[in-house]
């Protein structure tokens, strides 16, 4: 169960976070911003394209958008993204939806990751498949509405 409980109905292909930190972009970094998920120890970075609508320390919500160096179904272990704190590395999870060429993996939080592996698509994926992959540089947040 989710702590708070939502009092409305949000699509389950958004993640729900709250905006921690944003930070602009330097010469050695794109801007990006650090959110926090209930229930989790995650300070996950994610890239941005442009000024973000919600405030520090509030609710943000919208897609988790990631390139895949390779999908792999898997059998074992748990639903987790790496590391903790930072910019997502690893992550594994339920595959929850197929949808405009990515595969969206519920791994505590929703992530619609993209198969850079030319062997691989999204349709060769399936819902309820627990799968497993590294995270090329570069996962973004794009926020709902905006």
């Amino acid at each position: 169960m989710i702590d708070p409980s939502p009092t409305t109905a949000i699509d389950p292909k958004l993640a729900r976070g709250i905006l921690e930190e944003v930070h602009e972009a330097s010469a050695m970094k794109p801007a990006f911003i650090v959110v926090s998920f209930a229930n989790t120890s995650y300070r996950s970075h994610f890239e941005i394209d442009g000024p973000v609508n919600a405030q520090v320390g509030k609710r943000i919500v919208g897609m988790i958008r990631a390139e895949a160096k390779r999908i792999d179904v898997v059998t074992t272990g748990g639903r987790y993204v790496e590391p903790v704190y930072g910019r997502p590395r690893r992550v594994q999870g339920t595959v929850i939806a197929i949808e405009d060429g990515a595969v969206v993996v519920n791994a505590g939080m929703p992530i619609h990751c993209t198969p850079t592996d030319e062997r691989q698509s999204a349709g060769d994926f399936e819902t309820g498949q627990f799968v497993s992959f590294d995270v090329l540089r570069g996962a973004r947040f794009d926020e709902a509405g905006a």
